[in-house]
């Protein structure tokens, strides 16, 4: 047979290219169908929204300024601006956002700690904290070792200073001082005088108050009530004795 009447074989993998292709788009489609259905599921969606360790501010409060909501995208919400909202509330010094699927939104907040109280003209208790915020005092969270910051104006420097130096001091260290009120000066305008429980009157400055807490401490331990002064030096004069006040009794009659 002559060679030009000889069948050629036709190639069939263009046949099995097409068919790849088809696979394809069809699993591109599964998977774009599958997607659709699942960010339209309850499944992909906020279920709950949890707080722990907030005192000064509602859980309303915190949704509203967070910017989330029960049935929201839980895929669409971010765990840093969430923080970055929430850290935005002057009683808040830290914020953790933890997402745990599904659905659920884990929020720990870390309020600054209250530094001292006031009272209102209506009677009612404000809480100073660590910040320099001033925050409605909760019932249950109260801490009776703070003292009373009395005889200041809202809006004063030398307040939110002063709120900022005991935020700096531990606890143990201002458990007996029971008031803190101003006293300025023109040498010493954060001046202040403290009242302690111990019946100390401590005269000394909130610039100063951080380095010279630890003297008071031991003056208390080691003396009998009376006047401290804690500026650039310190002194101590104790208080006249009920026999001292006698004494100078007799001593104004006899003349």
């Amino acid at each position: 047979m002559p060679k030009a009447n000889v069948p050629v074989l036709k190639n069939a993998k263009p046949k099995m290219k097409t068919s790849r292709k088809v696979v394809a788009i069809l699993l591109l489609l599964f998977v774009v169908l599958a997607g659709v259905l699942f960010f339209r599921s309850q499944i992909s969606k906020i279920s709950e929204i949890r707080f722990s360790g907030n005192t000064y501010t509602t859980n309303p409060e915190l949704l509203k300024q967070a910017g989330i909501q029960i049935g929201a995208s839980y895929f669409g919400i971010s765990e840093s601006e969430v923080q970055q909202r929430l850290s935005l509330i002057p009683s808040i010094e830290k914020v953790t956002v933890e997402k745990q699927f599904p659905g659920l939104v884990l929020i720990k907040i870390k309020e600054y700690r209250a530094v001292g109280y006031t009272l209102n003209k209506d009677g009612s208790l404000l809480a100073y904290l660590a910040s320099g915020a001033e925050v409605p005092a909760k019932t249950g969270s109260i801490a009776v070792e703070k003292p009373l910051l009395s005889g200041w104006k809202k809006g004063d420097a030398n307040l939110k200073s002063l709120c900022l130096a005991l935020g700096k001091i531990p606890d143990n260290l201002t458990t007996d001082i029971s008031e803190i009120v101003p006293s300025p000066t023109a040498a010493y305008p954060d001046r202040i005088k403290m009242y302690t429980s111990s019946h100390f009157e401590v005269i000394t400055a909130i610039s100063l108050l951080p380095e010279k807490i630890e003297y008071l401490g031991s003056v208390i331990d080691s003396q009998q009530p009376g006047t401290l002064t804690m500026l650039e030096a310190n002194s101590y004069s104790a208080f006249p004795s009920s026999g001292d006040k006698d004494e100078q009794q007799k001593d104004t009659t006899n003349q």
